[in-house]
């Protein structure tokens, strides 16, 4: 495994292997269709789950990794994407069915808070000074910010193309469309774009997550379905550091060692605490990488199935990951008996945390 650095390459060190004997634990009563997406809340250890079955789960996860349904409530079409509030006491969701939702989790309702056009592919929590807004990104090719307050959109941002994921670190907000558009706002001023580039990979963007500690906003992190990753900088001055790499690659035979079967890159989360990130795949794999010393920190067993979307919890003792078909393969790739299921990893430290940087 290397990264390409610049050009060059560099070569990665695994410091740590796979290790089974402590085994990840498995959430109770799962969705009965794929899993979309998945959000811890940042004031306890609750989880919301969106599912293709129209459905948002939330469950509590026990100190020991046990976990108990909560609470779940329903869109009108297959569930993209879930986040929480700052506070924790709302988890917001968006669908196929063109429709924003809220759950309140003191009172058990859920609520439409936002339209689209066509579907909600991604909903983000922009925690402003002046008061929380709801950004919804949607492949009507707009965002659109919510005050919860009133009906109507505070504002519309057109975009270039489709949007296909964003990731908020306030006042940081980088959009990925079709077409490999990248656009960065600077959400102090949320109606124009800083920045827009084109993504520095080749193929289709899939997910863009963003920096998680110091420099906090100074970049993120681009996922392709191409099976590689670029490590991005917003400001110029700090263009040295970005590279790629290649990930979630196997050989086409055993022999071979041509890396020619390539997967899609369909999740990457920072951690909240370490900055270093998740990648997970098409292939059934995930690997923690850090960054600055360009190290792979780990990689676990391969799942019997894609690997949909993963989450760290609160402190980033707990990683989250769902065994789900990602429908990278379309209708025909959902056989019988596909997993679908999600699993709980209990994070040890010196898997997540960062490794001395190279000189």
């Amino acid at each position: 495994m290397s990264f390409f650095a610049n050009g060059g390459t560099s070569v990665i060190s695994s410091t740590s292997q796979t290790s089974t004997a402590e085994k990840d634990i498995e959430v109770a009563d799962p969705p009965s269709d794929s899993i979309s997406s998945l959000a811890f809340s940042s004031q306890a250890d609750y989880m919301a789950v969106g599912s293709w079955d129209n459905s948002v789960r939330i469950y509590e996860v026990g100190a020991g990794g046990q976990t108990q349904g909560k609470a779940m409530y329903q869109h009108q079409g297959p569930v993209m994407d879930v986040c929480w509030n700052k506070e924790g006491n709302k988890i917001f969701s968006g669908g196929a069915d063109n429709a924003g939702r809220m759950f309140d989790v003191t009172t058990g309702q859920a609520t439409q808070v936002a339209q689209h056009d066509a579907p909600i592919k991604v909903v983000g929590w922009v925690d402003a000074p002046q008061g929380g807004i709801l950004a919804t990104g949607s492949w009507d090719k707009t965002i659109k910010y919510w005050d919860l307050r009133t009906p109507n959109p505070v504002a519309t941002i057109q975009l270039p193309e489709r949007c296909y994921t964003f990731d908020i670190q306030y006042p940081l907000m980088v959009v990925g469309t079709a077409e490999r558009h990248v656009q960065i706002f600077n959400l102090t001023n949320p109606n124009t774009a800083y920045k827009t580039i084109l993504s520095p990979l080749k193929w289709q963007t899939r997910v863009i997550s963003c920096f998680s500690t110091s420099p906090i906003n100074s970049g993120f992190a681009v996922g392709s379905v191409e099976g590689r990753v670029a490590i991005q900088y917003v400001e110029e001055k700090d263009a040295q550091n970005n590279f790629s790499f290649k990930c979630h690659r196997r050989d086409s035979s055993p022999n071979a060692k041509d890396q020619a079967l390539v997967y899609a890159v369909n999740d990457i989360s920072f951690h909240p605490v370490h900055g270093t990130f998740s990648t997970c795949g098409s292939d059934g794999t995930i690997h923690f990488w850090d960054k600055d010393a360009r190290t792979r920190l780990k990689t676990f067993d391969a799942a019997p199935g894609p690997i949909s979307t993963t989450a760290f919890n609160r402190n980033g003792s707990i990683f989250a990951y769902a065994v789900s078909y990602d429908w990278s393969k379309g209708h025909s790739g959902m056989t019988p008996g596909q997993p679908n299921k999600i699993m709980l990893h209990s994070c040890k430290d010196e898997e997540v945390r960062k490794r001395p940087t190279r000189k």
